[in-house]
């Protein structure tokens, strides 16, 4: 599986839009980012065996002052001056927030980057695995829970639905998303999850 994975080529932007709110849609593709100097983040989407099957990890925030409080997402945080590129970054973060080490992990393929309005984040997904499970440790100042969802259910359409939020900049709004036995996954985690999926479709 991992060896076809690095040889399908990234679905990209037009698999993030299908999860965007339709009001995100037409500002993602307007957007000069020369002109927004963004900061930069590394994430990564984890997969590893669990019960005789494979397993995703995301993570759930703390509730803080921040756009992204208290959402669904993967692991992963902002480039520091430390890090030689954005791949240390998304691997570095995930070790402190969940515990894995960065030794372990194997990255399968970077993901099309994301660009993220609210926080003017430019964020470079890392699709990647891990060949045992892990003992997962989790950052008690950053992450309120770990969420482990099959993966069998992230890829399944049934999924996905539309749900209402409150965002950081609106109430009550109409967002395309995934509900995972009440775990809702929308915004940008949503949109990186949205090209797995095709990734995965185009295996067969």
């Amino acid at each position: 599986m991992v060896s076809k994975l690095k040889k399908i080529e990234l679905p990209g932007e037009s698999f993030h839009y299908q999860l965007a709110p339709l009001f995100r849609q037409d500002e993602l593709q307007r957007i000069d980012l020369t002109e927004k100097d963004p900061k930069y983040a590394g994430v990564v989407s984890l997969l590893y065996p669990k019960n005789g099957e494979a397993f995703m990890a995301f993570i759930l925030r703390k509730t803080y002052k921040g756009v992204h409080s208290n959402q669904i997402g993967f692991p992963g945080g902002r480039y520091e001056e430390v890090d030689k590129d954005l791949m240390q970054t998304a691997l570095r973060e995930t070790e402190e927030e969940i515990g894995v080490s960065s030794t372990a992990i194997q990255i399968i393929k970077p993901l099309t980057q994301l660009y993220i309005p609210p926080s003017n984040f430019l964020v470079h997904p890392y699709l990647s695995i891990v060949e045992v499970e892990p003992i997962f440790v989790l950052q008690q100042s950053e992450v309120e829970n770990l969420i482990e969802i099959p993966l069998s259910v992230c890829l399944d359409k049934s999924n996905f639905h539309t749900e209402i939020i409150d965002a950081s900049y609106a109430k009550n709004v109409e967002v395309p998303a995934y509900n995972f036995n009440g775990h809702v996954v929308w915004g940008a985690t949503a949109m990186i999850l949205s090209e797995i999926r095709e990734l995965f479709s185009r295996l067969t």
